[in-house]
């Protein structure tokens, strides 16, 4: 790999006559596939599976009450449940605000829409026990305690 690269760095060096320029569009051809072109954030769901992460959380709209989650439940605001990308249908996870330490276990269900560059979207009951505060959005730290 590392030949690779030098031997492809060499090349662009050549062709751009500028080794910074050569030195970006490795980078950017290497985290590509890690990075979303909107708003230049992680997406989760290209990251390799691991037991713990970090990202941002939010949750539901009361739009989707009553509605089937890709699991084939009834969505309830009051269950204790979430959406994640990745992780089987099933898995119990351990969600924490990293702003005031609260922390809730919950049941994945359902998925995200593809675009959402959050790591969970939650139930409204679990937002709640993570004293969300009003806000939409938090950063929170993700842990698996049981896979589906």
């Amino acid at each position: 790999m590392a030949t690779f690269v030098s031997l492809l760095l060499n090349k662009m060096t050549i062709f751009f006559n500028k080794g910074i320029v050569a030195y970006l569009v490795i980078i950017s051809i290497m985290m590509g596939p890690i990075f979303s072109s909107a708003q230049g954030k992680v997406d989760y769901r290209k990251v390799a599976h691991s037991d713990s992460a970090v990202g941002y959380a939010s949750f539901y709209s009361n739009k989707f009450i009553g509605k089937k989650t890709a699991s084939g439940e009834i969505f309830s605001q009051i269950k204790l449940t979430c959406a994640h990308n990745t992780l089987p249908m099933g898995t119990l996870i351990k969600v924490t605000n990293l702003n005031n330490d609260k922390s809730v276990t919950v049941r994945v269900n359902d998925r995200m829409h593809k675009r959402n560059p959050r790591i969970v979207d939650l139930s409204m009951a679990a937002a709640k026990m993570l004293d969300f505060n009003g806000g939409g959005v938090i950063k929170v730290r993700v842990e698996v305690l049981k896979r589906g």
